[in-house]
């Protein structure tokens, strides 16, 4: 394939970092570097790969100049080169935003995907380009890098994927939001087949991104003093009220905390990667000839086969689902359609209820917390302690407890019932061995075959000095892509404040629930609105618009199901709504209970993958 056509010129955007100004990439003979504030030839810089040759800054490159130089020539196969972003919020001005880019970048969107080979070896590729809204990843972006990832499993190829980004792309909430648990659940199939994945991080790489599949690499490079970290260092320094350290969240920072390989120099790019590719090669081959069955069943076809397949699996779910409601008594069934008549008249209240409305009781004090759940729902709860790596975070319950007679592992997300609990835990802000936690009581709970029930709380993750410094990015990833494969059922319920990659460390689920007043979306509307219209004060605005609520989300197809709460919902009130809570999970438990593991882990996938 001939890019000639894409390397036309495009004036760069000034941009910011904690450090300054990023270099803009050279534009006619001469450019100044930003760095070092030398003037130099452009035909310089270019063969020098957009790097300054006085002082070595990194110039960021465009994705097909960056596939230029690493793939062998006339071996770059495009893919899905016109899939383009939707607007799934309706946000105001994004379609025309979008078009603008296209026609200034020659992009369709931020990210560039395909097959090509690097000195000889065969791989599959993915380049963010930062001029497409800084790479941000909506939609489009993480159903390219999905795609690419499925047909790399089904050809036996490994991956390599460039990021650089600022992460969720916000005009489009929380579907951006679910590209990190659909891209991290492809890689998570794509690792079980026995492939290698390469992620090479370049300036920036930051948020979603960063907390999804490019921390998730069986080799994790990155590019020198390349910013890397899940929160922004504006974001942290607004948080702990000072200034970052020099080198703060750059490249040689994560080499020296463990959360990257190694340094890549550009100039050494294409032989690294072509030498790490040859000492996979046979290894790779040979796990892909002894994994066909995986793969095949792990991997959506589009053949009449693969169709009936999962056609076959949805007819035995919802034969299964038919079959527990025909079973149940006449009082049972009386008490349903009293519950039904309710739900149908709650349902209204939703709709008349404003999306700021919800977010304000979603926040109320006096609201339940994690802990009043467990008490009333489990009152045998055994808490465990630790991640066994480096300590415990009281921002995550977690333990074990009987549910009407079967062993259960509850896992919540608390915030406090008081200022003095609320400051030990965090305020609902969970660290990395928070996370790690989690995790290790999942994976506890799959050995046991416990049934995992997840109680989502949470303004976000906690964003700070030392989160950064255990890897905050690293362990919402890792919960994403072992989450997706779970070998037994996982409910989350999110009885509150659902806050970004944050509250998904905890909800990629075979269901996700919401209480009818609690939200669940990419961040606040107050970080929202100061994002995308720089005021702050027009977050009841931005509620309305990311599309939050219990009803935004069920309509979306987002969370399966809504529970009903009373106008005031508070401890006193609790054990009414509970008792219609034991009653759905009851039902869900044996809907799942009947699912090998093997279905339940294909449905769980298709869930995500499909929305």
């Amino acid at each position: 394939m001939m890019l000639g056509k894409y390397f036309k010129k495009t004036v760069f955007r000034k941009e910011h970092t904690v450090d300054g100004v990023v270099p803009e990439a050279p534009q006619g003979i001469l450019k100044k570097c930003n760095a070092c504030k030398g003037a130099i030839f452009t035909e310089d810089v270019k063969r020098n790969l957009y790097i300054c040759p006085k002082c070595g800054n990194y110039f960021r490159v465009h994705a097909y100049r960056r596939i230029e130089f690493l793939l062998d020539d006339g071996s770059f196969e495009e893919w899905d080169q016109g899939m383009t972003a939707g607007n799934p919020l309706g946000f105001p001005g994004y379609e025309e935003k979008v078009r603008a880019l296209q026609e200034r970048t020659g992009l369709t969107e931020a990210v560039v995907t395909g097959k090509g080979r690097i000195n000889g070896m065969e791989t599959v590729i993915g380049v963010c380009d930062g001029r497409f809204m800084m790479a941000s990843m909506g939609e489009a972006v993480g159903e390219k890098i999905t795609r690419a990832v499925e047909r790399a499993t089904k050809l036996s190829l490994p991956v390599i994927l460039f990021a650089c980004s600022g992460g969720a792309r916000m005009q489009e909430g929380i579907v951006s939001l679910m590209q990190m648990a659909k891209t991290s659940a492809a890689l998570k199939r794509h690792s079980d087949a026995g492939l290698l994945y390469v992620s090479v991080l370049t300036d920036p790489t930051t948020g979603g991104v960063t907390a999804s599949w490019a921390m998730l690499g069986d080799i994790i490079l990155a590019e020198p003093h390349a910013l890397i970290g899940f929160a922004g260092p504006r974001v942290i320094e607004q948080t702990i009220g000072q200034k970052l350290p020099k080198g703060f969240q750059r490249a040689e920072f994560l080499v020296e905390h463990g959360f990257v390989d190694r340094i890549l120099p550009r100039e050494e790019a294409k032989e690294v990667l072509a030498e790490i590719l040859r000492m996979h090669g046979k290894r790779a081959e040979g796990m892909a000839s002894g994994s066909g069955d995986l793969m095949k069943n792990s991997v959506p076809e589009e053949n009449g086969k693969e169709l009936q397949k999962e056609e076959t699996a949805a007819e035995s779910v919802k034969a299964l689902a038919e079959e527990t409601e025909n079973t149940e008594t006449a009082r049972d069934g009386q008490e349903k359609s009293l519950r039904g008549e309710k739900e149908e008249t709650e349902w209204e209240n939703l709709r008349k209820s404003s999306a700021w409305d919800c977010v304000q009781k979603a926040r109320k004090k006096d609201r339940p917390v994690g802990g009043d759940y467990i008490r009333e729902l489990f009152p045998d709860f055994i808490e465990f302690h630790g991640d066994r790596l480096y300590g415990d975070d009281a921002a995550i319950i977690g333990g074990i407890a009987s549910f009407d007679g079967t062993p259960v592992t509850v896992i919540a997300e608390a915030k406090g019932a008081d200022t003095k609990e609320n400051i030990h835990r965090n305020f609902g802000m969970p660290s990395p061995e928070g996370y790690r936690k989690a995790l290790r009581l999942m994976k506890q709970a799959e050995k046991f075959h416990r049934p995992v029930i997840c109680l989502i709380d949470t303004p976000g993750a906690f964003c700070g000095m030392e989160a950064e410094e255990r890897g905050q990015g690293e362990a919402i990833a890792r919960n994403l892509y072992e989450m997706s494969s779970l070998k037994t059922p996982v409910l989350t319920i999110v009885i509150s404040e659902g806050g970004s990659g944050g509250a998904l460390a905890l909800a990629v689920a075979d269901e996700v629930w919401m209480m009818q007043n609690a939200i669940y979306s990419i961040l606040s509307p107050e970080g929202f609105a100061s994002i995308l219209w720089k005021d702050g004060k027009r977050a009841p605005e931005a509620a309305e618009v990311m599309k939050l609520t219990a009803r935004d989300l069920k309509e979306l197809g987002i969370v399966e199901e809504i529970v009903a709460e009373p106008e005031e919902f508070t401890v006193e009130t609790l054990p009414a709504v509970c008792g219609d809570l034991r009653r759905k999970i009851l039902k869900f438990m044996g809907k799942y209970a009947e699912l090998d593991a093997e279905e339940l882990v294909e449905e769980r996938y298709r869930r995500f993958r499909e929305i």
